[in-house]
């Protein structure tokens, strides 16, 4: 049997047996928010002045960007699922949230003054940013890594990847909202940090948990 072939009867298989795919994925999805949600409000919880926070442009755009990445990262990993998948055509939604950041930075180098940059990037709230993000996406990380069993992904190492940005989009944005740094600078930087780790275990993990 050529490869194609076999690929094309695999796709075949899993739609014909067990749980469909795209119920998978939302339930995988909507579990994983929980388990995030749970662990956030168990650990941290929502800054005291949101409701103030909320009215102000840069701490909307913090949901902007981690939501973007969230989405993007949801709609590559449920294609990269399928043995079938040619992923090239949603691989450039993963720009979206880069380009966005990248976007809100040059805005806020322009119209701030340069002795405050230093301050903006730095923030006060790096290290913490930095712990409970991961902390916050493990557990789904761990659950999107087990969906992934469930179909038969060509490039297991790669949607682990991308597993890893989606677990980091769900547990960045609910972070956001107990961040007190609102800067593109500092979301930049210490946001892209964080969740890069997650990505970086979901990689290593897709390569053992997701190969078939």
């Amino acid at each position: 049997m050529e490869t194609h072939e076999l690929i094309k009867a695999l796709a075949a298989d899993s739609r014909r047996t067990g749980v469909p795919m795209n119920t998978v994925w939302w339930g995988a999805v909507l579990i994983a928010i929980a388990i995030a949600t749970t662990v956030f409000f168990a650990l941290l919880g929502p800054r005291p002045d949101i409701a103030s926070a909320a009215q102000t442009v840069r701490f909307l755009f913090k949901f902007l960007v981690t939501i973007a990445l969230g989405a993007s990262a949801f709609a590559l990993l449920r294609m990269l699922s399928r043995p079938e998948a040619d992923a090239r055509g949603v691989l450039p939604c993963l720009a979206i949230a880069p380009a966005l950041i990248l976007a809100g930075v040059a805005i806020e180098l322009i119209v701030s003054p340069a002795e405050t940059w230093p301050a903006r990037l730095v923030g006060t709230n790096s290290l913490v940013c930095l712990t409970f993000i991961p902390l916050i996406g493990i557990g789904p990380l761990a659950l999107l890594l087990l969906a992934l069993r469930h179909g038969a992904a060509s490039h297991p190492t790669l949607a682990g990847a991308i597993a890893g940005l989606l677990a980091g989009g769900i547990a960045a944005t609910l972070y956001a909202s107990h961040c007190p740094d609102d800067s593109p600078l500092f979301v930049a930087t210490w946001y892209t940090i964080a969740v890069a780790g997650l990505a970086l275990l979901g990689t290593l993990g897709g390569r053992y948990v997701a190969r078939w």
